[in-house]
């Protein structure tokens, strides 16, 4: 991990604006998990990147303050996942949360897991769980399916940029997926299964990773806000320091036309350059020099 990445353990009460790579246990949502965080940290406003499933446990990037305006501009793709498949099991929600039964199966050849996987790479079309987070008409799909109710929700796309069998010992599949925002391991499970011709659920999820954050179990890691931002640092004099704080129109020839991050001695902005005029993205976001 690189060196903008501090790996401690978090004591003590946060500075109003952090941003933090956190571990998320098993079997609480990441809503719930956030509020603890809040209140651990005695942070009034805080926000996290893409939600992990309550039965799933891993990284979650959470910010407090004016840093949950940062979450959209980081850089949280591919995220990497290792994840068990239980063949013959069956769930209505594609993991153990909502178990239904087990049936046996036969054992499968490695080769056979293999080419499924290799069949899984690239894009893929996939119905996402009824037990998800996806709006139907404005209510949670999850709400809907705990009612026994039907659930009809879109097909999507997901890219998988790679599955990795990390090892079979029957009836679970042990595998790493690598895959693009928004995916669902649950349904990448559901494909594989039906590929194998049987029925499977998931028995347990991890996300290891997001973009190039990784979590450590059981602690927060600090992070240097600014610094991860994966956008060209511009830099400008002193003198400017007023006009951006103020968000004055600022005009900044033989520049390419490009989102850029600018910092000075007490806050930094996020702007974005069009023939030489500045639109202000992100404007005098407190920047923290103890992180």
């Amino acid at each position: 991990m690189e060196s903008r990445f501090e790996n401690l353990k978090i004591k003590g009460t946060l500075m109003n604006n952090s941003l933090i790579i956190a571990y998320k246990p098993p079997f609480i949502s990441s809503n719930a998990f956030l509020s603890k965080l809040k209140r651990k940290y005695n942070a009034k406003k805080g926000g996290f990147s893409g939600t992990l499933d309550p039965f799933a446990r891993g990284c979650l990037i959470v910010a407090f303050g004016q840093y949950t305006k940062l979450l959209p501009f980081l850089q949280t793709t591919p995220k990497t996942y290792n994840a068990t498949l239980w063949l013959g099991a069956e769930s209505k929600s594609l993991d153990i949360e909502n178990f239904l039964e087990v049936q046996p199966t036969a054992p499968l050849d490695l080769w056979r897991i293999r080419d499924v996987f290799a069949s899984c790479v690239g894009e893929i079309s996939y119905t996402p769980p009824a037990f998800s987070a996806k709006k139907i008409n404005g209510i949670r799909s999850y709400k809907i399916a705990r009612q026994n109710l039907e659930v009809a929700l879109k097909s999507q796309v997901m890219n998988v940029f790679s599955l990795k069998l990390l090892s079979y010992n029957h009836p679970f599949i042990h595998f790493q997926a690598k895959v693009s925002k928004g995916a669902y391991i649950r349904s990448l499970g559901e494909i594989i299964a039906h590929k194998l011709n049987t029925k499977a659920t998931l028995s347990s999820l991890e996300r290891k990773s997001e973009g190039e954050f990784e979590a450590l179990p059981n602690a927060e890691i600090k992070l240097n806000a600014f610094e991860v931002l994966p956008l060209q640092e511009l830099k400008l004099d002193l003198d400017y320091a007023p006009l951006v704080a103020n968000g004055a129109k600022i005009q900044l020839k033989n520049l390419k036309n490009e989102i850029y991050k600018v910092k000075f001695d007490s806050f930094f902005s996020i702007i974005q350059i069009n023939d030489g005029n500045i639109n202000y993205l992100l404007n005098r976001i407190h920047y923290a020099h103890t992180l």
